[in-house]
């Protein structure tokens, strides 16, 4: 008889000395009800022009569509929180998220170390790892797991701890023992709808209009910013941090103790007259290895030339 008890526990310790702070797991099974959430979603146009949020649908929601004869779905939350702030109060926001090295990579590799620990000490398994950059509906999954509840700004919110959390998967062909999803605690605060300041939340919350968020408007879309977010944008260049600043759960966030994810020493320095002066070779220097590389310097220059008043 297979131990899935034992495994499970196994895993779970492995991903904790590889710094993950919560592990929950899900049987892999297709998500009918996140399904028909993700198709509305996409058909009432709120992925704005993210077209590869069309493609793969089936993937998305079925996990055995990417590994083959899948089992479980473990689910991991990386923290990211800091307390540092940029020193310029005036200058061009970032978010939090993109002050150090890029996750992908710092969490791909943690994530390959678990899979080859799994199959060193387990047993052979065939799994795929997964950080944001595959179908994978990681916050529908997370819930499941029990890792957290997804919040009415649409992020996944753990108890004691918060939600600036970066989610990973690994997908596996190996049955494990299963979590449960938690109690949402949001109860009747609207904090984060009434603090957006492009009206991306809905009114009664749990859907978010990507095409209305800052993040999407600062990132993901390659044209110009639509005049109507003039003055909207709460300062915001890259990223934004808003619905989670106002959430009351992140006064449990702790700092994290990851170096990877340490500023470039320069960043939370740089002045407001700094960033709209910014060359491409200092561009280059300070973001070598940050997720910031996605909007280019042609992006985060666009982002600051509209942040500026008329």
């Amino acid at each position: 008889m297979i131990n899935k008890k034992k495994h499970t526990i196994l895993i779970r310790e492995a991903a904790q000395r590889l710094g993950f702070s919560f592990i929950g797991f899900a049987k892999a099974e297709r998500l009918d009800e996140e399904a028909q959430r993700l198709e509305m979603w996409l058909n009432q146009g709120m992925h704005g022009q993210m077209q590869y949020m069309e493609n793969h649908f089936e993937k998305r929601v079925d996990p055995t569509k990417l590994v083959p004869n899948a089992k479980s779905v473990i689910c991991l939350m990386y923290n990211y929180y800091t307390d540092q702030e940029q020193e310029d109060a005036t200058a061009p926001k970032i978010s939090k998220y993109a002050y150090g090295k890029d996750y992908h990579f710092v969490i791909k590799d943690k994530l390959k170390e678990l899979l080859h620990f799994i199959n060193e000490n387990i047993g052979e398994v065939h799994g795929r790892c997964f950080v944001d950059s595959a179908p994978v509906l990681e916050r529908d999954w997370a819930k499941r797991a029990g890792v957290g509840w997804v919040g009415k700004n649409t992020l996944i919110i753990h108890p004691k701890a918060g939600s600036y959390f970066f989610l990973a998967e690994l997908i596996l062909d190996l049955e494990l023992e299963y979590d449960h999803p938690m109690k949402d605690y949001c109860g009747t605060c609207t904090r984060c709808i009434d603090a957006c300041p492009t009206d991306a939340i809905s009114p009664q919350g749990y859907l978010v209009d990507g095409s209305k968020c800052i993040s999407y408007l600062t990132i993901e879309l390659k044209e110009a910013i639509p005049n109507e977010f003039k003055g909207k944008m709460g300062n915001w260049m890259f990223g934004c941090d808003i619905c989670q600043e106002v959430c009351p759960w992140n006064r449990f966030s702790k700092k994290h103790d990851e170096p990877a994810f340490e500023p470039h020493p320069d960043l939370l320095k740089m002045t407001k007259q700094d960033w709209e002066e910014i060359t491409e070779e200092v561009f280059q220097q300070i973001f070598k290895d940050s997720a910031v590389k996605r909007t280019k310097f042609k992006g985060l220059q666009r982002n600051i030339a509209f942040l500026k008043p008329e």
